[in-house]
């Protein structure tokens, strides 16, 4: 089962309060300085200049930021990429940029740390029954993933293994990157700002508890169980603790590999019709989403004989599912039901009642702000002479890829007024609008081509 990759491992992640916190401050001490001699020394020049000089100092800054928390690794590198994911609404654009070059820890713990770890959590008799590749298959911010196989059967499984001092570290790591954005002058700490780092702050503990992620995957695998569209990995419990998640091993591909992208249109659009279905599932009747849109977490399995059983997708980590109250959920679905029935008034009633629009707005900012939210339903619309040429084909199917259907709303609500009225959106509703671009995207780079109406119908109005 060894694997032919070859990069350095290291023989311990640093995740001591102490030393975590000193590295911090002192990188947080640092940045504040340099933002207060720029602020002291940038009188000279036009107001232009002086504006561009701001900008690019908090560039430097966040780059600089970034650059610190890359060299601690564990739950700062993740914070950071929640962070990035879901902190445009709270973060300066400069800080958001430079968040997203974090990029997961490419060394690994060596195997005779990830050995003492699996002996703690595990014991000595269990872990006799495993026979585990020395080499991890996947190196992640909070741990690694490495093969293993059952003696007593040759089951093959995966062992996603948590890095040791990991978990604890959550809350005084967080603590110290929301400080060190202060001090940096990166952002400004108000009630919308601490509610949504609470929310991150939650999300955290979630990804660490990897107890509940093996309950969440095996509510999941029941609920999909007699989907043939869908495979979950069946987690095995007994070897299985808080900071280790056995699953069985689920082969596929990446969604973006050429073998996929070679795929007959009619089967990369069932892939995609299979996604949004299951993100109407979640949505319209669950209320579970898992929120983390990272291609990371799907693989397709091609099937070797279409005519017999569909290509499927393997659905891995469910570490960041939250689940919704419908005192949320419902005022979205009613501005989904809405937009796709066109209703402006009803939209903007949406917007009003999730906090993020006001009726004492503009009538004019009120009606582009509904036709921004209606655009984003395009491709689950009733075909229509608004869809622009190239984004149909010439079986009138909708073609999500070639659409530009993100940059082209990006654009609609730049030409309006939104944005200086907008306010920040309830914390549920980032992590929603996060969930629902990862979806869009996902069927895009798939290059489906069909139309999402019929999909839409049957939640919207399960009765008719």
């Amino acid at each position: 089962m060894s694997t032919s990759k070859t990069r350095k491992a290291v023989s311990r992640i640093k995740t001591g309060r102490f030393e975590r916190q000193l590295s911090l401050t002192r990188a947080g001490l640092f940045a504040g300085t340099r933002m207060a001699t720029h602020m002291a020394t940038n009188w000279f020049g036009g107001r232009e200049t002086r504006e561009q000089r701001s900008r690019d100092m908090m560039s430097s800054q966040a780059r600089f930021l970034v650059d610190e928390l890359g060299k601690l690794k564990g739950s700062v590198v993740k914070i950071g990429q929640v962070m990035a994911l879901y902190g445009e609404h709270f973060l300066p654009e400069e800080v958001t940029e430079a968040l997203h070059t974090l990029e997961d820890q490419t060394t690994w713990l060596e195997w005779s740390s990830i050995r003492r770890v699996l002996l703690e959590e595990l014991g000595a008799q269990r872990l006799a029954e495993l026979e585990v590749d020395a080499e991890p298959i996947g190196a992640a911010s909070l741990g690694q993933v490495h093969r293993a196989r059952r003696r007593s059967d040759g089951l093959e499984l995966v062992l996603k293994i948590q890095y040791p001092g990991v978990a604890e570290a959550v809350d005084s790591d967080l603590n110290a990157v929301a400080q060190i954005l202060k001090m940096a002058r990166l952002v400004s700490i108000g009630p919308e700002f601490n509610e949504w780092l609470e929310e991150v702050r939650t999300m955290m503990h979630r990804e660490v508890d990897y107890g509940l992620e093996g309950r969440t995957t095996e509510h999941f695998r029941q609920m999909l169980l007699d989907d043939d569209r869908f495979i979950v990995p069946r987690v095995l419990p007994e070897f299985s603790t808080s900071h280790v998640m056995a699953s069985t091993y689920e082969s596929g591909i990446t969604v973006g590999s050429d073998e996929v992208a070679n795929l007959p249109v009619e089967r990369r659009s069932a892939l995609g019709r299979a996604a949004l279905e299951l993100f109407f599932r979640e949505l319209f009747v669950w209320g579970e989403i898992q929120t983390d849109p990272n291609f990371g977490n799907y693989r397709i399995r091609v099937s070797p004989d279409p005519a017999r059983e569909p290509d499927r997708i393997v659905l891995l980590d469910f570490g960041a599912v939250q689940e919704y109250p419908d005192r949320f959920l419902n005022p979205v679905r009613k501005m989904i039901e809405a937009s796709y029935e066109q209703d402006r008034e009803r939209v903007i009633e949406g917007g009003i009642a999730l906090h993020f629009m006001s009726r004492d707005w503009p009538e004019d900012v009120l009606y582009r702000f509904a036709e921004v939210c209606m655009s984003v339903l395009e491709p689950l619309a009733p075909h229509n002479s608004d869809w622009p040429d190239y984004a149909v084909n010439e079986q009138g199917q909708y073609r999500w890829k070639q659409s530009d259907l993100p940059s082209r709303v990006a654009r609609q609500a730049a030409r309006s007024a939104i944005s200086r009225y907008f306010r920040i959106p309830p914390k549920e509703f980032v992590f929603l609008n996060r969930k629902l671009i990862g979806v869009y995207t996902l069927i895009a780079v798939l290059k489906a081509e069909f139309n999402g109406e019929d999909l839409l119908r049957a939640y919207l109005y399960p009765e008719k």
